[in-house]
């Protein structure tokens, strides 16, 4: 294993919004990780229940910032903005990793050192039990902007990213109340190879009712994501084409949607987007 004294600091950040039953699950399986040249943020978004308390037991071995409560890409940016690390790793605060999972990707960038981002697999517990992600759900390694697009197949609690692509790709769109990783996928996507460490260090839970997937509308911040991407002039002709391709058939589901639930005004906005 690559010796620590010679790798750059990891700044681990972990966004939390009233999480008082998930977040010391978080934090402890960071702490236990067997790669210890990290410093762990913890970004409290205005949490109203116990956290701040379960924040404060952990005393200097965590860095808390506590901010007015903006969503989860505000955190994201506010713990991106105080990291001291060249590499960044993101942990949501339902999730919690394996051991290996910070000295297994600092490996892989020793041995990469032009690769910007990796991801590892994943293992998944949905209402606390085990579940299969889809074959739609795989994962691909290198260029995968067109399966991007499709859904994400990139998980935040899973990547190391070197700090310098946030000054290349820009932050997290703190407009987007959800989709917002999706977004920020898309741009680096279109430009980046993302590599996959095929073995399973996060465990990604879901199944409550505070989980950020079950938003309701998703397709609508997926298409302004989509037309942002369309906007840029980064893509490749194939890219190009096959976000319109995707956005064309996002709008229809979406229009689609609207018509069934009588909001058809928004369906005629979303069907004229696309003729």
């Amino acid at each position: 294993m690559t010796s620590i004294d010679s790798i750059s600091l990891v700044t681990v950040i972990i966004p939390t919004f009233n999480r008082a039953w998930s977040i010391q699950r978080a934090i402890d399986s960071v702490l236990a990780q067997d790669y210890k040249n990290f410093e762990l943020i913890i970004v409290d978004d205005g949490s109203t229940d116990a956290t701040a308390d379960i924040l404060s037991s952990y005393g200097s071995a965590i860095q808390k910032i506590r901010k007015q409560n903006q969503g989860v890409s505000a955190a994201r940016n506010r713990g991106i903005a105080a990291a001291s690390g060249d590499l960044i790793a993101f942990l949501d605060s339902d999730d919690y990793w394996m051991p290996k999972k910070l000295s297994t990707q600092v490996d892989f960038f020793s041995s990469h050192p032009d690769a910007l981002i990796c991801q590892t697999e994943e293992f998944w517990v949905k209402n606390n039990r085990r579940v299969n992600p889809k074959k739609r759900h795989k994962k691909p390694s290198g260029m995968m902007f067109s399966e991007s697009l499709q859904l994400c197949v990139i998980s935040p609690s899973a990547v190391m990213v070197r700090k310098r692509l946030f000054s290349e790709i820009g932050l997290f769109d703190e407009a987007l109340p959800a989709c917002e990783d999706y977004d920020l996928w898309l741009r680096v996507t279109c430009r980046y190879p993302v590599y996959l460490i095929d073995t399973p260090l996060i465990v990604k839970t879901g199944g409550h009712p505070d989980q950020l997937s079950a938003f309701h509308s998703l397709d609508k911040y997926r298409i302004a994501a989509i037309l942002k991407i369309l906007q840029t002039n980064v893509l490749s002709a194939s890219q190009y084409k096959d976000a319109v391709t995707v956005l064309k058939r996002k709008c229809k589901i979406y229009a689609n949607g609207c018509k069934k639930r009588g909001r058809l005004e928004e369906a005629a906005y979303y069907m004229n987007m696309i003729k």
